[in-house]
């Protein structure tokens, strides 16, 4: 890109009020990082990182001020920050800056700094990019590390020391990671090696910023590109032990399992080729969590892993808890998806009953379809008869799923008679036979022998009390529902 064509997107109202205000203030001011490298990228961007030789401060409440009511500003004093946030535009504001670091933390000791400087402490070449945004300078690109040459080669390397850049801020190796998975680049052979000899570093960093950077990684469009990078430079097993058991295969007697841990990176590509729902994809990432510790050896039949369904359901929310995921109704959610994944699969390679069916569509509620595409995700065989074979024994399931939900609406059921009206109808108080009857209506609903209506659940209500030995009181009598 020439420099005059990088001017041009540099024009607008925003871009000429921030150079005006910074020739006012005498300031020196760039924009840099993200927002000049996803120019060269062709990736649009609504947030605007500005650096300020001097008070970015003061420069952004100027700014706000000449803006007028149309903009406001956040102030960050402790941090010497502040945001303009104007249309749909957010412009962050930070004085240029050195710092140096202890090593027992990640957070620096920052002393005022030359644009220099703030270009040394950048993470990557690709984001240390700087555009001036004065008049006399408006436009120039400055590069000092060569960023504009490694976005050409699609390369992530550190501007200094990568063991350096790693030790200070051991996040960077996560944040390294995450910028090759978003944007297919590939890690520099020296940065990556020095991720492998700084990742005991990582234990200083938060549960919840790695959490932070593994959603973005999941929120990709390939995502399994982060998790084998993070599998190679031995980064997993630091971070998330359950995922990193997956790895690897065992034979016996000439039988062998499929690796689990590819497998489900495949699961992962797949689903996301469909839906850009994070926790799906999460449910996806740990549909298997349960095999490392249900994996048997038959004689008869080679590998098991019976039940991994219903421990890696089990197992969710300690990975939520420890990961620092939202324990509400996400982790419900993928818990939910893991336990039932095995269900659809299994009625895939059998005959598809109604009953089964109706279960399956009562179990997962609203959340069926994305049940079918996890499914779906999940069969992965290289052998492409037995693949199309389930995929279309899936859309037989699909058409009775679509079909009996038309017929008998079982999806969030809520039973035809309620505990409220069994209490009323034979006189009774809470007790266990209430929830016998109510289970009694809802199995015999799921297997087809009466429809999902008022009447035929009170008649078979009737007739499973009377074997019960219960009788409806004076007044709740058969001939009043008929």
């Amino acid at each position: 890109m020439q420099e005059t064509d990088l001017k041009e997107h540099f024009k607008g109202k925003i871009f000429e009020q921030i150079s005006q205000t910074a020739d006012e203030l005498g300031l020196e001011c760039y924009a840099i990082g993200g927002y000049v490298r996803d120019i060269f990228l062709q990736r649009p961007s609504k947030d605007i990182d500005i650096v300020v030789v001097g008070s970015g401060i003061r420069m952004a409440e100027a700014l706000c001020a000449k803006l007028g009511k149309k903009a406001r500003i956040s102030v960050f004093r402790n941090f010497g920050t502040a945001q303009v946030k104007f249309r749909d535009l957010e412009i962050e504001f930070v004085g240029a800056r050195k710092e140096s670091y202890t090593h027992d933390s990640r957070k620096p000791i920052v002393e005022d700094g030359t644009l220099e400087d703030d270009q040394n402490r950048r993470d990557f070449t690709i984001n240390a990019l700087a555009v001036c945004l004065n008049q006399e300078r408006f436009g120039t690109l400055l590069d000092p590390f060569h960023g504009i040459e490694d976005l050409q080669e699609r390369t992530i390397r550190t501007p200094l020391d990568p063991d350096i850049t790693f030790s200070d801020d051991p996040l960077r190796m996560m944040r390294g990671i995450r910028f090759a998975t978003q944007l297919n680049f590939h890690i520099d052979e020296e940065t990556f090696e020095a991720i492998r000899r700084n990742k005991e570093r990582i234990h200083i960093i938060s549960k919840e910023r790695i959490a932070d950077e593994l959603n973005k990684m999941l929120l990709a469009p390939c995502p399994s590109i982060g998790f084998v990078l993070l599998e190679e430079c031995g980064l997993l097993e630091l971070i998330f032990p359950e995922l990193a058991a997956l790895r690897g295969v065992e034979s016996r007697n000439g039988r062998a399992h499929k690796d689990n841990f590819y497998h489900t990176l495949e699961v992962v590509d797949n689903i996301s080729a469909h839906t850009d729902n994070l926790w799906l994809r999460w449910a996806a990432l740990l549909h298997d969590i349960g095999k490392p510790s249900t994996k048997r050896w038959d004689p008869r039949n080679g590998w098991t892993f019976h039940n991994h369904n219903f421990i890696g359901e089990k197992m969710i929310p300690g990975v939520f808890r420890k990961m620092k995921l939202p324990m509400n109704e996400k982790m419900k959610y993928v818990q939910k998806l893991v336990g039932l994944h095995m269900r659809p699969i299994v009625l895939a390679e059998d005959v598809v009953t109604d009953s089964a069916v109706r279960r399956l569509l009562f179990d997962a509620g609203d959340d069926i379809e994305d049940l079918m595409l996890l499914c779906e995700a999940d069969i992965t065989s290289k052998n492409q008869v037995r693949k199309q074979r389930f995929l279309d024994n899936f859309q037989l399931v699909r058409k009775k799923l679509k079909d009996l939900e038309e017929k008998d609406r079982i999806r969030n059921f809520q039973p035809p008679v309620s505990g409220e009206e069994i209490m009323q109808v034979f006189g009774l108080s809470p007790c266990k036979e209430i929830g016998t009857l109510k289970s009694s209506i809802k199995d015999a609903i799921l297997d087809g022998a009466i429809p999902n209506e008022h009447e035929a659940a009170y008649r078979f209500l009737l007739e499973e009390a009377r074997k019960m030995g219960l009788t409806p009181i004076q007044g709740h009598q058969t001939e009043e529902h008929e």
